[in-house]
């Protein structure tokens, strides 16, 4: 891929809103250095960031070096862009705790060990932890027009319900913080959502005034679910790239519902497929949509993309096990994470470990212990006509018994009643 690429890259996924003028004459002087950066308000990030930083991907694929800055002095001040009021501030521990799981998600998204254009990870802390504030009013604020800062939409949107000077000078130390890219990488590109476009040009503001006209900006629209809602941490129903808070199984999940309307938008963004496989499965699936194919493509690259080969695979495996496929190994396979995710919802009884300190007649089982059936002749009747499982095994007969050496996760029991009717029992 050549490095002319990066803008057609974008525009045809639909990743392209915004740039700055003559964007293209730098992109084809060779390559070029451009940075993205989130704040760690939490210990990972989401699909909403992951987004914004798909464009630092195709940039990196285009033969370009990505910088990936975590705002660990940005977390402490708190961006008002897209918020009503103001952030909580974090304490330096919070921010350490937060960037540490960050990193980990950042391992799995960008290549740190290319040989001609490795991805950079920093920290906008380690450059302003020594600056004194004297020093950063006088080579950094008296750039600043106040009315060019007023102008901007991310404060204009908050000056009815109130921003506190903290809020508002958040776009004086982003600005900086491309500065000093630009003048310790020669970093000269940055890349972000359009909610950031305001903060983003007062870095490319503050390099004009400071004598350097060749730097650059770019957004990328903010993607949405099919509600029209933005995805991020506050929205509800975040969907996080750390697989201790989105299972990969969950991950999988949520992509593989997604709506017919969005399905090819999220194809082109968050994969790394190309235009072609894209539009093939288009017509595919326009063909015969109750097939799915772009969903479940789209579950499997998005999976693949961040978790990995296995995670996937266990994951689909984790996905047929409810519509009555696997096995009792497929089950003792999936963590508890995994394993609670898939059976987190279906009907469920507790019982207390005494209660199978001696093995337990199956048919008392179903009925005394768990209720799963009503009487004990209907339980034999279940049973003789081959409808009982525990553990995915059929039980092959009433003599059958149950006991602690049967528990998964050394806690669960999993019945199943015909095909697709399954009832959870957690030992206390």
């Amino acid at each position: 891929m050549s490095k002319l690429d990066f803008l057609e890259e974008l525009r045809w996924r639909g990743m392209l809103k915004q740039h700055t003028p003559d964007i293209e004459k730098y992109l084809s002087e060779g390559k070029a250095v451009g940075y993205w950066g989130a704040d760690p308000t939490s210990d990972s990030l989401t699909i909403g960031n992951l987004a914004a930083g798909m464009m630092m991907v195709h940039f990196q694929r285009c033969g370009h070096q990505p910088i990936i800055l975590l705002g660990g002095a940005t977390g402490m001040v708190g961006d008002p862009s897209g918020k009503s009021a103001e952030r909580n501030l974090l304490t330096e521990e919070q921010l350490a705790h937060n960037i540490a799981g960050i990193r980990r998600n950042l391992e799995n998204i960008f290549n740190f060990d290319a040989a001609e254009n490795p991805a950079i990870l920093v920290n906008n802390y380690d450059w302003f932890k020594e600056m004194n504030v004297l020093d950063f009013l006088r080579d950094v604020g008296k750039h600043y027009p106040i009315n060019v800062m007023m102008a901007k939409d991310s404060v204009k949107s908050r000056l009815e319900s109130g921003i506190s000077f903290t809020e508002f000078s958040y776009q004086l130390i982003q600005g900086y913080d491309f500065k000093y890219l630009h003048d310790t990488y020669n970093c000269k590109l940055q890349v972000g959502g359009s909610d950031q476009w305001g903060n983003m040009t007062s870095g490319t503001e503050l390099l004009r005034r400071c004598g350097s006209s060749d730097t650059h900006v770019i957004t990328c629209p903010l993607v949405t679910k099919a509600d029209g809602t933005k995805f991020g941490k506050s929205a509800g129903g975040a969907v996080w790239l750390d697989p201790k808070k989105t299972s990969p199984y969950k991950y999988y999940q949520f992509w593989l519902n997604a709506a017919d309307t969005e399905v090819g938008k999220y194809l082109r963004i968050f994969t790394l497929l190309d235009r072609e496989e894209i539009e093939a499965l288009e017509a595919q699936h326009a063909e015969d949509p109750g097939r799915n194919l772009m969903q479940k493509k789209l579950a499997e690259e998005a999976t693949v993309f961040l978790h990995g080969r296995e995670a996937y695979e266990m994951a689909q495996q984790a996905s047929q096990i409810l519509f009555g496929k696997g096995t009792k190994d497929t089950l003792l396979a999936l963590s508890e994470a995994d394993f609670l995710d898939v059976f987190g919802g279906v009907p469920n009884s507790n019982i207390s470990a005494d209660t199978l300190g001696d093995a337990v007649p199956i048919v008392d089982f179903l009925t005394e212990h768990t209720q799963v059936y009503s009487s004990k002749g209907e339980a034999r009747r279940a049973i003789k006509g081959g409808g009982v499982r525990v553990n995915k095994e059929k039980v092959e007969g009433e003599d059958t018994s149950v006991s602690a050496a049967d528990l998964l996760n050394e806690k669960y029991l999993l019945l199943q009643k015909g095909k697709k009717n399954y009832h959870l029992v957690i030992v206390d």
